[in-house]
């Protein structure tokens, strides 16, 4: 029995090291030996102890849910939609509360849970449900290992968190699964509230905890002490809450986290505004549904359903061609959002999505946004078809895997979009060389290759429409200034396929010229960090198509002249060191970060391989940390970067 005891608080010692603290200290492999040992020790002697994790496994279904009612009432909150609303709120405290301090925290966009321990022991887990009772979902929460089965606190205690499925541990999920899930709120909810707990295990929820909705003995004064409480106790809290003196502050706390939670491996929906008081609180009580002394920031909606009026198929600058749906419209995140991307047609097929049906769509980050999924079918919902022809000039199709191709190298929007990627800032720098003005040269002047830009007279680009003498100049000034750009923007304006900003940057670093890449073969180039089997063997066809090299030379003979790419530092901190950045960095943009790491020897990836041998990791981070510790890969935050770079 000692070693029993020894190995199930071992094993809990690491997994709430890495569960809760996103900090593990052993491998995979390590935590993965003992517990081994422990569930065979388990099967010979045929007793389990409490807090065993071997425990947390999906068990058998259960053929209902039943219902508990909570020790106390779990509220939901009143909800404000702009800082006028809020204000009022803001009066309301104020009559009660002189010089009042607030707290500010993220609103996740899951599923509230509340959980019951006693004796220090966890005892079940129920949904929020009516507030008054919610559904006994104990086995389905058996599966997740993010709190604990044993806590310091030995009175009845009820606790409150969020159950969240991360944004890509969803997506991963999906790459596999036969149904889709929609959405994260929608797949979390789905998780716990299935009566078979093994499902809630495959979609690997997690808990956020914010909140002691009751406890039997002591009290805790304010919200700050409610986190201090669930850290002490081993539970999982989001680290991010903000102590603020004034509305002002609330404000910015509000806007700080308005522009974080975009890059968020984790669903929000808004922020929470409590009185930190808990004395004072008391005071204010509670309406019907809502506690006064809280509210909730609604930012704006970013799902919404709509109806599909069409999908039409757009030809890119490779030939692909993606289907866009046509909505139609409806606000989302202060946009009237009218078109909604598809990847390709098996994702069509995937996602069950019809003309004429209603649909689940997404908008975030100010892109265009995507359809998750078809809602709802009609009797006059059409099925999508795929082409067999390319809608703009003709061709047959070609199909490659997934996706579908235009062949024609000279078909219009091939051009127009290889032109206008050729333009852009990160490649050669074109100002003034629009989407439009592309169409204007392909049409009126016959321009087919990025080559020709530069014999373009004044007297040609006067008879484009819009075209006077100050844009004329403007547009020959930028092509002339564009002809000395870095070696690596060069090569990422050629519009290889697969080959973005930072595989370009590694090529140029590995090979002096472009000669040099040319004679490159698919081996060589899966020697580099950010280049994969596809786009190795893109590479090499596209260096071996006789057009390609002509165009190459024809703009060497137009006086294209890239400069070669500045050499790694070979000494520094971060010498030798294949370096990844992940999550938030509060103290420096990652360009910058990137840029320093760079100066000081390292090399910076795009994503965590087995190469990788540092991952630097900011607030929130995501599926690079999970792996990175899953390799056992040495991980640093943000304060020890800055201490190495202080060093």
């Amino acid at each position: 029995m000692d070693r029993v005891r020894y190995l199930i608080d071992t094993l809990n010692k690491w997994a709430y090291e890495y569960y809760v603290l996103d900090n593990p200290s052993v491998s995979d492999r390590e935590y993965d030996k003992l517990y081994d040992e422990l569930k065979a020790i388990e099967e010979s002697t045929g007793k389990i102890e409490f807090d065993s994790p071997t425990k947390r496994v999906g068990g058998e279904p259960v053929k209902a849910f039943g219902r508990h009612a909570h020790v106390a009432r779990l509220y939901s909150l009143d909800k404000s939609v702009s800082y006028e609303q809020l204000e009022a709120f803001f009066t309301r405290v104020g009559k009660s509360a002189v010089n009042p301090e607030y707290t500010v925290e993220y609103k996740f966009d899951g599923l509230t849970m509340c959980l019951t321990y006693d004796g220090g022991k966890f005892v079940r887990a129920t949904t929020r449900g009516n507030g008054v009772e919610g559904e006994d979902v104990t086995a389905q929460c058996l599966t997740i290992k993010s709190f604990p089965l044993t806590i310091k606190y030995k009175s009845l205690l009820e606790v409150q968190g969020e159950a969240v499925i991360r944004l890509s541990v969803l997506e991963e999920y999906n790459k596999t699964a036969k149904e889709q899930l929609k959405n994260a709120r929608n797949a979390v909810a789905g998780a716990i509230r299935n009566l078979d707990p093994k499902v809630t295990a495959e979609r690997k929820p997690e808990i956020l905890f914010y909140n002691v909705n009751y406890m039997a003995e002591g009290s805790l004064p304010t919200q700050v002490s409610h986190f201090d409480f669930l850290k002490d106790n081993g539970f999982k809290v989001f680290p991010f809450l903000r102590i603020c003196g004034s509305r002002a502050e609330v404000i910015s706390a509000i806007e700080e986290i308005e522009v974080e939670r975009k890059s968020l491996d984790v669903l929000t929906d808004g922020a929470v505004i409590k009185l930190n008081d808990c004395a004072v609180r008391d005071g204010l009580g509670y309406t019907d549904k809502f506690p006064r002394w809280a509210m909730a920031y609604k930012f704006e909606a970013e799902e919404s359903t709509t109806r599909v009026k069409d999908v039409i198929w757009q030809v890119g600058r490779t030939g692909k061609l993606t289907p866009l749906a046509l909505v139609e419209p409806v606000e989302l995140a202060g946009a009237t959002v009218k078109k909604a991307t598809l990847n390709n047609y098996g994702d069509v097929l995937r996602k069950d999505v019809k003309i004429g049906s209603r649909v689940l769509i997404r908008r975030s980050n100010e892109v265009i946004p995507e359809i998750l999924g078809a809602v709802e079918h009609t009797d006059g919902s059409v099925p999508v078809e795929k082409p067999n022809a390319c809608p703009y000039c003709g061709s047959k199709i070609v199909e490659v895997g997934a996706n579908i191709f235009c062949p024609n190298k000279k078909c219009r929007p091939r051009i127009i979009g290889k032109m206008e990627h050729f333009a852009q800032k990160d490649a050669m720098d074109i100002e003034g060389l629009s989407e439009m003005t592309a169409g204007q040269l392909y049409d009126v002047l016959g321009v087919t290759d990025c080559s020709r830009l530069y014999s373009l007279t004044a007297e040609e680009l006067s008879k484009l429409d819009g075209f006077k003498d100050k844009k004329i100049k403007n547009l020959l000034t930028a092509l002339e200034k564009s002809k000395t750009v870095p070696q690596e923007r060069f090569l990422f304006a050629l519009g290889i396929d697969g080959v973005g900003k930072v595989a370009a940057k590694d090529l140029c670093r590995r090979y002096s010229n472009l000669g040099e890449l040319a004679r490159a073969d698919k081996e060589q180039l899966l020697e580099l960090e950010n280049i994969g089997d596809v786009t190795a063997e893109t590479i090499v066809n596209w260096f071996a198509d006789e057009e390609n090299l002509a165009e190459v030379e024809r703009l060497f003979v137009a006086g294209v002249r890239p400069t070669a790419t500045k050499k790694v530092a070979t000494d520094g901190i971060f010498s030798g060191q294949s370096v990844v950045l992940t999550g938030t960095l509060e103290g420096f943009k990652r360009s910058d970060a990137q840029k320093l790491i760079e100066e000081n020897g390292g090399e910076c990836q795009s994503s965590v391989t087995a190469k990788t041998t540092l991952v630097i990791a900011g607030e929130a981070a995501g599926s690079k940390l999970d792996k990175a510790k899953k390799l056992g890969i040495k991980i640093i935050d943000e304060a020890q970067f800055k201490q190495l770079l202080g060093s």
